[in-house]
């Protein structure tokens, strides 16, 4: 049965978030541990992203969804510990949320261009 509010949104989302940034940080360190024992340069690295379609989706997949988490785990920490509420709260995680995902995007424009 589909949940048709609000909570039931977010419960999707928050499933599809988690299945993407489980499977992204799990290929990542596959993939990273994989270039060390090969003995892989970081020049040679950057020589095989560059241009490449597939990583660019990847680590943008990546960095949302590392954005978004971050952004809520933050919020929640101030909520319950800090005790900061309305207009401060949703200031401070947005904004977070914003400046991890404008530099991760940053980053992985400089690792595939």
């Amino acid at each position: 049965m589909e949940v048709q509010n609000d909570i039931g949104k977010t419960i999707h989302f928050a499933a599809f978030n988690s299945v993407n940034h489980g499977s992204s940080v799990l290929g990542h360190l596959v993939l990273m541990i994989y270039a060390v024992q090969g003995g892989l340069s970081a020049s040679e690295i950057l020589g095989r992203t560059q241009g490449s379609v597939f990583w660019a989706i990847f680590y943008t997949l990546f960095v949302f969804a590392v954005s978004i988490h971050a952004a809520i785990g933050v919020r929640t920490v101030l909520f319950e510990w800090v005790k900061i509420r309305g207009f401060v709260l949703e200031l401070l995680s947005w904004g977070l949320g914003l400046a991890l995902l404008v530099m991760g995007l940053y980053s992985v424009y400089a690792v595939i261009a």
